[in-house]
């Protein structure tokens, strides 16, 4: 079964820092592009930022460059979202995403599967 299951999460202080981790199972997703997306309440779900499954580039969203970094382990199947300098703005809930090709796109409507999220609460 494809699954993704996103982990990290948590509460801190603004100026902290947190690492996400999205764990791949079911499928090897080395030759698509992952995405991380947020969502907050009440909010529409937003990129926050994307790594190609050729080439590894990155692409972020203007809100998060300079304090976030996406990064990938294929051989583990895993992804990842440094978070640093962290602001309450970041809260939201997290969510990892596979999308259907190797190329970086922002829209969520262009990913395939989907974690279930994981909180990220970043108190002032």
């Amino acid at each position: 079964q494809v699954r993704l299951v996103e982990s990290g999460g948590g509460l801190v202080q603004a100026g902290g820092s947190l690492t996400l981790s999205c764990a791949e199972s079911g499928r090897t997703f080395s030759n698509y592009a992952m995405g991380w997306f947020r969502q907050a309440p009440g909010k529409e779900r937003e990129f926050v930022a994307g790594i190609g499954g050729s080439d590894g580039g990155t692409y972020y969203a203007d809100s998060v460059k300079g304090r976030f970094t996406i990064s990938r382990d294929n051989a583990k199947n895993r992804v990842y979202l440094q978070m640093n300098s962290l602001k309450p703005e970041d809260t939201a809930i997290y969510s990892c995403a596979v999308k259907g090709g190797p190329r970086i796109v922002t829209s969520d409507r262009m990913y395939t599967y989907w974690g279930q999220g994981t909180q990220v609460t970043v108190s002032s």
